[in-house]
């Protein structure tokens, strides 16, 4: 007998267990096939959906590249007003070419496993699978940190094998928010988002990072506010021999966008030395 009448979406998950397959949707919730260890940083934002009985739901594709495709999901509660859009990263398999430009990023990752290293090395089907997993580990270990540390960045919400769930930048309606390449700002918005990236990219120098690959079109605009994306290969500024350059690059690539738009050329290079004294290069 039961002793109280309130509704269990864990009984009702275990019921749905025995059915082949959700009642709707794609799949059941993955949450619980990641540890804690691979949930994003605590406390979980309030939009994150935790619940067993949960479905996943592909919604469309994001965007595609040589090395990950991006999914529109949505997890829900069915029959409640239980839900959330997620962006799912899914890195490519062995079968797939992939990670050409990965050398130099993974300068100073080191498996504890020589096998490992020299699979990786040689670019061998199982060294390409470890990578594919170096790669989704790295971005959610990224996103992780990052977030922690203030920077604006997806909430990373989990890690399972290659696929990373993160925070779906964009409206309820699915619509995504706008890469900043796309943008064609007033001189006041301009400088405020110029203010935001330089904010985000001192936020992580003080940790120690930068992004690697950065421009305008890994850098997302959504509702008037900057979020920065795609930080898989996130290089650690010290450990990295070239890890300077990748810093300066960074600011050049994406200012290089900024000065197009009439942003004073002498303020990504004040940008510039301030980074090296946030990182501790000089």
């Amino acid at each position: 007998m039961y002793e109280s009448e309130e509704f269990d979406l864990d009984a009702a998950y275990a019921e749905y267990l025995g059915q082949d397959g959700p009642p709707q949707g794609d799949r059941w919730s993955t949450w619980d096939q990641s540890t804690p260890t691979e949930r994003g940083p605590l406390p979980h934002p309030d939009w994150v959906v935790t619940e067993l009985a949960a479905v996943d739901t592909e919604l469309g594709v994001l965007k595609t590249g040589k090395e990950a495709d991006v999914f529109l999901v949505e997890r829900a509660v069915p029959d409640t007003e239980t839900g959330t859009l997620m962006a799912a990263k899914r890195y490519r398999n062995a079968h797939h070419r992939m990670f050409h430009r990965d050398a130099g990023y993974l300068e100073g990752r080191q498996d504890k496993e020589s096998r490992v290293n020299r699979a990786t090395a040689k670019r061998t089907a199982f060294g390409k699978q470890v990578i594919a997993g170096q790669w989704a580990f790295a971005e959610f270990s990224a996103l992780s940190r990052m977030w922690e540390a203030g920077v604006a960045v997806p909430y990373p919400i989990q890690i399972v094998d290659t696929e990373v769930l993160m925070e779906f930048i964009g409206d309820a309606d699915g619509t995504a928010g706008d890469r900043l390449a796309r943008l064609r700002p007033e001189p006041g918005e301009l400088d405020d988002l110029w203010a935001q990236l330089c904010r985000n990219l001192s936020l992580m120098a003080r940790e120690g990072f930068t992004h690697g690959d950065l421009s305008a079109f890994n850098v997302l605009v959504h509702d008037q506010r900057l979020v920065i994306i795609d930080i898989p290969q996130i290089v650690d500024v010290i450990a990295n021999p070239h890890g300077p350059d990748y810093l300066e690059r960074d600011v050049r690539n994406v200012g290089g966008w900024f000065i197009a738009r009439g942003l004073d050329p002498g303020r990504v290079d004040d940008l510039i030395a301030d980074l090296f004294v946030d990182a501790r290069l000089r």
